[in-house]
């Protein structure tokens, strides 16, 4: 995940600061759990473990087989958390060149290079305006995690994703975004359907206006 990107400490930045080079946590859970993986440095914004931990929780039952698509990728931690848990496929989209050398090589550490896992270096907006062919979905899983002080990609980068292109029949969106930063409940096609809330950091997912989930209602807030 990224914006950014993500790093295993149990605190996050305040918005628009960055995490040097270092650690971008374990892989929790799967075939490469256990994996240490690398943060490119200036480019990217720790993801605490407790976040991963609820985030991929709830995500687990969508993700055996599904086509995952990892926004503003970072480190790839998310994209690979999807993989090693069953994903089939994950497309990574980050535009820092240095970021998209530490996600091949995370990648590879995991041993889950290869042709199920895609590295796109490009600016999200324009890649997802212009995204074609095997790239152009439809994905079952979406992650968007642009950097905090850029809200407005947050918006946009949600807009866009939710006209459905290039959404599954029954796919998952989910935002991490500063918490005063809530994106709006409707979007396009997607509604929420739940929100978490860790400190200055919050999950908001999606899902389409006609599925079975219930609309989000207050913030569940982790201690």
């Amino acid at each position: 995940m990224s914006g950014g990107g993500d790093d295993a400490r149990a605190v996050e930045p305040p918005p628009g600061r960055r995490a040097g080079r270092g650690s971008a946590g374990r892989v929790i859970a799967g075939s490469a759990r256990g994996i240490q993986l690398t943060a490119p440095g200036a480019g990217t914004r720790p993801l605490a473990d407790r976040v991963k931990q609820t985030l991929f929780a709830i995500l687990e039952p969508d993700l055996p087989g599904a086509r995952v698509l990892d926004l503003f990728a970072g480190s790839g931690a998310g994209g690979i958390e999807a993989l090693s848990r069953g994903a089939a496929a994950a497309v990574f989209v980050e535009r820092d060149a240095a970021a998209v050398s530490t996600i091949r090589a995370n990648l590879a550490r995991a041993h889950l290079a290869g042709p199920a896992a895609i590295v796109v270096q490009a600016e999200v907006g324009r890649w997802l305006a212009g995204a074609s062919g095997p790239v152009a979905g439809p994905y079952d899983v979406v992650i968007v995690d642009p950097p905090y002080d850029r809200p407005e990609l947050l918006h946009e980068t949600l807009a866009t994703v939710g006209q459905g292109r290039l959404l599954g029949r029954r796919p998952v969106v989910v935002t991490k975004h500063f918490w005063k930063d809530r994106p709006a409940a409707q979007v396009g096609l997607l509604r929420s359907t739940r929100e978490r809330r860790f400190g200055e950091t919050a999950l908001t997912f999606y899902r389409p206006s006609g599925s079975s989930h219930r609309p989000a209602g207050s913030v569940e807030e982790e201690a």
